[in-house]
């Protein structure tokens, strides 16, 4: 059998970040990922379809950290099905979610406010300049 899932979307909103009694990190978000349709009058349309996804440890923190609404994110996992009672109306309730394995930030880094580009240049220069022997080189 084989429960997969590789979806990519945006983040409708900022993540959750909270931890469990044994303080194990975890994040919720809610992914929109487009869904292209023909309509009858022949014309391209876009919905959007919108799936809960859980992510733990490490990935819930640097997802926490990293993403924000409307972040461009790869998720790989599995559809997972879990119920709970609803004890304010005493029903079951049943959540269909992505816990993923994995989770890809397809977004540009964001620049952040001391961020001085002219300065990384000058350090990025002085890293790549390499004192080179000719007697060195295999060609």
């Amino acid at each position: 059998m084989l429960n997969k899932v590789l979806m990519i979307g945006r983040m409708v909103r900022d993540p959750e970040l909270r931890y469990t009694n044994n303080n194990i990190p975890v994040a919720s978000f809610t992914l929109a990922v487009n869904r292209p349709f023909q309509s009858s009058s022949q014309n391209q349309d876009n919905n959007a379809d919108f799936f809960s996804c859980t992510v733990w440890r490490k990935s819930a923190e640097n997802v926490s950290k990293y993403c924000n609404k409307g972040s461009l994110v790869a998720v790989e996992g599995r559809l997972q099905t879990r119920d709970y009672m609803d004890e304010k109306n005493n029903v079951k309730r049943y959540v269909t979610e992505i816990i993923c394995d994995q989770v890809v930030f397809l977004d540009p880094k964001p620049q952040s406010d001391n961020y001085q580009p002219q300065e990384k240049a000058k350090k990025d220069e002085a890293e790549s300049k390499i004192d080179i022997i000719e007697d060195d080189l295999p060609f």
